[in-house]
């Protein structure tokens, strides 16, 4: 299978760009400066990207767990095995598969591919066309970009389980022997209206402090306990049980002493994973594994 062909229409790869600049200047340079251009690519590679390229479109945008339960495969999977070793990459890999398009995209751990898909989810059957991919240098050793793409080829068929908050998706060969499985994060839990109770370690007695989640709408928005906020909730597939809240607006009224806004808006900045410890109660961490906000469920809009 030929896995660096030039891209043809879909994702614009900026990396074949570096790629076609440094086979230009080996001719001009020498030896030397194809050395530094190289690299350069190597240094490409590490930059969060992938989330400036590959914007989701609405299809993805509705996506829910109940898709994957009726063997929908669409949305954001993180690569976690290739015939039973753990993948290891700069980055690391994972596939969005886009119905609409029948096409799929993501990164194998160094380099951004993109190629056609088909499945049946009656039969779970599922195949994969010659996947296109950009051409910086890896320097990470271990499971990466050509085992990726070598399993891809060798998928025939898929399953899926739900374990907790997650969902592991399983490709098989022509065999029955598991080639891949990757993990796609199930944060409905998060779902509806809540108390804010806990800021850090302060307790907060305050009824118009809520928060209201949509995770399949990727929303959240409420009450500081005196301005109106709303923006966007994301969900991270590069990381287990990763999320981030961003684009946080929030109306400019004043508020009289004491509140909590500003802590409030600190503590979403810094949440990076959430945890249910009840059907009606949620705690973030921030990336240093500290507790930064406990929720209740509350029925009160």
């Amino acid at each position: 299978m030929n896995i660096t062909k030039t891209l043809l229409g879909g994702v614009a790869f900026s990396a074949m760009i570096l790629a076609t600049s440094c086979s230009a200047l080996s001719g001009i340079g020498g030896a030397k400066k194809v050395k530094e251009d190289k690299k350069e690519e190597q240094q490409e590679a590490v930059l969060p990207r992938d989330r400036e390229q590959l914007t989701t479109t609405e299809d993805l945008k509705t996506y829910t767990s109940e898709d994957i339960k009726r063997g929908v495969v669409k949305g954001d999977w993180a690569i976690e095995t290739v015939n039973g070793k753990v993948v290891v990459g700069e980055k690391a890999p994972y596939l969005r598969f886009s119905p609409v398009e029948k096409r799929v995209y993501g990164n194998n751990g160094c380099n951004y591919i993109n190629g056609p898909y088909q499945y049946d989810a009656a039969t779970k059957t599922i195949s994969f066309g010659d996947m296109a991919s950009t051409m910086m240098m890896c320097s990470t050793p271990g499971l990466t970009d050509y085992e990726i793409n070598q399993a891809l080829a060798q998928v025939r068929t898929y399953d899926w389980k739900a374990l907790d908050n997650e969902y592991y998706l399983y490709f098989y060969n022509e065999t029955g022997d598991q080639v891949m499985s990757l993990m796609h994060q199930n944060f409905d839990f998060l779902n509806g209206t809540w108390l804010v109770k806990q800021i850090d370690t302060t307790d907060i007695n305050d009824p118009e402090m809520k928060m209201v989640i949509d995770v399949d709408e990727g929303k959240v928005h409420g009450n500081t306990g005196c301005n109106l906020y709303n923006g966007s909730l994301e969900i991270d597939m590069e990381e287990a049980n990763s999320i981030s809240f961003s684009s946080i607006a929030v109306t400019k009224m004043a508020c009289p002493d004491p509140n909590h806004e500003t802590e409030l808006l600190y503590a979403l900045e810094e949440a990076s994973t959430a945890k249910p410890i009840s059907k009606d109660e949620v705690i973030f961490f921030n990336a240093r594994g500290k507790q930064v906000l406990k929720l209740v469920r509350t029925t009160d809009e």
